[in-house]
């Protein structure tokens, strides 16, 4: 399955929006954690994280991140 998408303005920021189709196919809902990598350093791929092990170690890493780089984002969000 292939799709064609533009991304939208958000914010700052830009968002990649995902039909609910799509959503209910992959069975992802907003509670879905998801890991996004760049495997190559040109293509993204998003996968949902189903599992508690997976969850957890999703959570030290942001836990991580917010550490070494939290005053940044929030000084980017605001």
């Amino acid at each position: 399955m292939s799709i064609t998408k533009k991304l939208t303005k958000h914010g700052n920021s830009y968002a990649l929006v995902i039909e609910r189709a799509i959503l209910d196919l992959l069975g992802i809902d907003d509670d879905t954690l998801l890991q996004i990598s760049t495997p190559d350093g040109s293509s993204i791929v998003v996968t949902p994280i189903k599992g508690k092990a997976d969850k957890k170690r999703f959570s030290e890493s942001i836990k991580k991140v917010n550490k070494k780089y939290g005053r940044n984002l929030k000084r980017l969000a605001e």
